[in-house]
């Protein structure tokens, strides 16, 4: 069976070519055929929120389906948008919410915010790249991660926001040779030893992301076998410098921000 790194590289090769192919598979099709449809007539993110088919569609698009159930969460999220530093989303380590609330803008330009590119085509584009990764993954969960950093490592601007995405720092761990319960390890000093290791700007380097990415395809493989069928999956929306127990879960759900139900 190929491996870890033949596989990416294969993949990678013909990047386009994939994408294109998963995006006429008949369900990925339908899917971005009704969002795109639907869309525009959403006014404000309580639309979104209550048509469960578009909004799963978004969710999924940014990696956060299984964030889907938080309703309550993601209506912060929105409502408070990313303009101000002190906003929710802003505060949060893991990227994606702000991704999320910047491409549904709804806070900064109000009825009009799904009227952008970046909430229709783009937010399908992201969709179907996630299911290209999604598929890789099946046969090599390495593959979905290598895959994944590619597309988000150069978009983050600190040690801090890699660590802050599950898999991002899954990466690193296994690029870095270090063991899982490294995690417990004080953040600043787990942030401080990445650094000493890495350059976060280094990431934006199309050659040395590469680089990186061949370095955690070899340690994958030589850990996990030929190919990585039996790993288990790395959560992408679950952050690990940022948690949300239950209790803050359960008190967003009278989140009612303006007056609106």
């Amino acid at each position: 069976m190929i491996g870890t790194v033949a596989q990416y590289k294969q993949i990678m090769r013909s990047l386009d070519r994939s994408v294109a192919l998963v995006a006429e598979r008949p369900e990925t099709k339908r899917e971005a055929d009704y969002y795109l449809a639907n869309i525009r007539r959403v006014a404000t993110y309580e639309d979104l929120l209550k048509d469960d088919r578009l909004y799963r569609f978004a969710m999924t698009a940014f990696g956060l389906e299984d964030m889907i159930y938080a309703k309550a969460f993601m209506r912060k999220v929105l409502a408070e948008g990313v303009d101000g530093r002190n906003s929710f989303a802003m505060q949060l380590s893991d990227t994606r919410f702000r991704d999320f609330a910047e491409s549904f803008n709804f806070a900064r330009y109000g009825a009009t915010a799904t009227a952008f590119d970046r909430a229709q085509s783009g937010t399908v584009d992201h969709f179907v790249r996630i299911e290209l990764e999604r598929k890789a993954g099946q046969t090599d969960e390495g593959v979905r991660l290598a895959m994944y950093f590619q597309r988000k490592a150069p978009e983050v601007t600190s040690i801090y926001g890699l660590m802050g995405d599950a898999a991002l720092y899954k990466v690193l761990q296994t690029a870095l040779g270090l063991p899982p319960a490294y995690s417990s390890v004080d953040i600043d000093k787990q942030a401080a030893f990445i650094s000493s290791k890495i350059d976060i700007g280094d990431l934006q380097s199309p050659a040395k992301l590469e680089s990186f990415i061949e370095r955690f395809t070899a340690r994958w493989q030589a850990a996990n076998g030929s190919a990585g069928q039996g790993v288990p999956q790395v959560t992408l929306s679950q952050p690990l410098l940022v948690t949300f127990d239950n209790n803050l879960l359960l008190s967003l759900q009278s989140f009612n921000p303006g007056g609106l139900r």
